[in-house]
């Protein structure tokens, strides 16, 4: 693992980053860019971490990708991963990384295409509402919180696993980032933006723990 334990500090001492997932294709990898910050901070107040609200840019394909235990990927459309690039991301969830991958609308189709790509021999496997992602500080018995309507399905919790070891969240038809971000950009009530900081600190102290 990269990072194993709470509180989350590197071996100096300093707290850790997270990453924002830059990639190619077209994609809008930079939308919210106030969601990563905004969990952070409610991890660190809720759970007692210590993470570096000024999260990291990371190319999908850097080796500077390893230097970031979590990694946030978002966007709303197209999303294309060279070979080195998938080598390289598959690398990164095999060595201990962590990816949390956030459908911002219109992003499903090509997120699975280029998943595929970094894992042939997997697929995404929708996590059931028993699942220990969804019972850790905070309880969410029906699974993932809608935060916002989208296409006004139901919102589904999908993972990747590699030996065993949940290496990737995917969060469809739900929009956590959407719900992290600050509250003048999407004006949610409040309690749907606690419910998405809430799941954000699960999937963290998850992620951080199994």
């Amino acid at each position: 693992m990269l990072v194993s334990l709470l509180p989350m500090t590197t071996k100096e001492g300093a707290p850790v980053k997270f990453g924002l997932l830059k990639y190619n294709g077209g994609g809008d990898w930079y939308a919210n860019p106030t969601a990563l910050s905004n969990l952070t901070r409610f991890c660190n107040e809720q759970l007692g971490t210590n993470l570096d609200p000024d999260y990291a840019t990371v190319e999908v394909g850097s080796v500077e990708l390893f230097n970031f235990p979590f990694i946030h990927m978002t966007g709303h459309g197209n999303v294309v991963f060279s070979d080195q690039e998938a080598e390289n991301l598959r690398n990164y969830l095999m060595g201990g990384g962590f990816l949390h991958i956030d459908d911002n609308y219109g992003m499903d189709p090509f997120v699975r295409t280029a998943m595929k790509k970094v894992f042939p021999e997997s697929q995404f496997i929708e996590l059931p509402y028993s699942h220990p992602v969804y019972h850790q500080k905070f309880e969410f018995k029906n699974g993932l919180p809608k935060v916002h309507k989208h296409d006004d399905k139901p919102s589904q919790g999908f993972g990747i696993f590699w030996e065993g070891r949940l290496v990737c969240f995917y969060s469809y038809e739900c929009d956590l980032g959407d719900g992290w971000e600050d509250q003048p950009v999407h004006n949610d009530p409040e309690e749907k933006r606690q419910q998405a900081l809430r799941m954000g600190a699960n999937l963290v102290q998850f992620a951080f723990q199994q």
